[in-house]
């Protein structure tokens, strides 16, 4: 509890530093979307990818299938050898054994057959993989920096930005999330455009972090000192609510720094940037650095 009462302390401290390079933009904007189904989330009992929001994540769920029925094919067949092996070649029916070391077509069919299976394989995969890493012209750019244990979202082109924390289970409802999604909600969210290709420039501030969206097909490691990018563009038609989570072991509260992103059409989307540039506007804002929705969550972890 003394650990407890100190963040408290230092919170409460951090909570009055000004800082002129980012704003709570998203306090009075958020308010202009219209409702939203949470569609990108992970479900319970659930398996294989989670719906694909993007044409990356199609492509990486369709270069998943081909990939699938490659290695049930080549799995039954091992399978099979492996058992006509035993019922065939058993010491029952070979009293006396075979006494031949070596079968030259069978060793470079095992050779040669491998290697064709690769060479099937390399153009999906690398195509795909071109795909995602040859980044496209920008509609618009967001920088993501992650830092111990939230992260930080800035709109390069409108010269604002925003903190995101995780929200605690008691202001789930308050915000408009349900209560299994908890430890996937933040308390701002990152707001995108269908049909537009969005380009998000990552890195940490501190230690290595990862900002991922499931539905997105997106996965970029945030090293400190270093700006990767990644580039998604979701599909018209698919506003909603998608969740990410950082993927890369960053200490203790690794679990506790989700990522919300709402995909809205562009009438909503300029709606809510017009809200938020003119929020910006009003001049540098209180910057909750050590939000009280962080204090509640360590209050938690700390009484259980």
């Amino acid at each position: 509890m003394q650990a407890v009462s100190a963040l408290k302390k230092i919170g409460a401290t951090l909570a009055g530093v000004s800082l002129a390079g980012a704003v709570w933009a998203q306090d009075g904007a958020d308010a202009t979307l219209p409702e939203l189904k949470t569609l990108g989330i992970p479900n319970q009992d659930g398996y294989g990818f989670q719906a694909p929001a993007t044409e990356l994540m199609t492509d990486v769920i369709a270069l998943d299938t081909f990939l699938l029925w490659i290695i049930t094919i080549i799995s039954l067949f091992v399978t099979g050898l492996l058992l006509y092996c035993v019922f065939v070649f058993n010491a029952k029916r070979n009293k006396k054994p075979a006494t031949f070391t070596h079968n030259s077509v069978l060793e470079v069919a095992w050779t040669v057959v491998p290697i064709i299976v690769l060479i099937i394989m390399i153009p999906p995969s690398l195509t795909l993989l071109f795909k995602q890493q040859e980044i496209p012209a920008a509609d618009i750019t967001i920088k993501a920096t992650g830092n111990q244990w939230y992260w930080s979202h800035e709109y390069v082109d409108h010269g604002f930005g925003f903190d995101s924390f995780m929200l605690p289970k008691e202001d789930l409802a308050a915000n408009g999330y349900e209560q299994d999604e908890y430890l996937l909600a933040t308390d701002t969210a990152v707001v995108v455009p269908t049909g537009k290709v969005i380009v998000v420039q990552v890195t940490g501030a501190d230690v290595i972090h990862a900002w991922t969206i499931p539905a997105f097909g997106v996965k970029q490691d945030a090293v400190p000192g270093r700006l990767a990018q990644l580039w998604f563009e979701v599909d018209e038609g698919k506003e909603g609510i998608y969740f990410g989570q950082c993927s890369e072991l960053c200490g203790k509260d690794h679990s506790y720094m989700p990522i919300t992103v709402k995909a809205v059409s562009q009438a909503d989307y300029d709606t809510w940037l017009a809200s938020a540039k003119a929020e910006y506007a009003q001049g540098p804002v209180t910057v909750k650095v050590a939000d009280a929705n962080m204090i509640k969550v360590l209050e938690t972890e700390a009484a259980n």
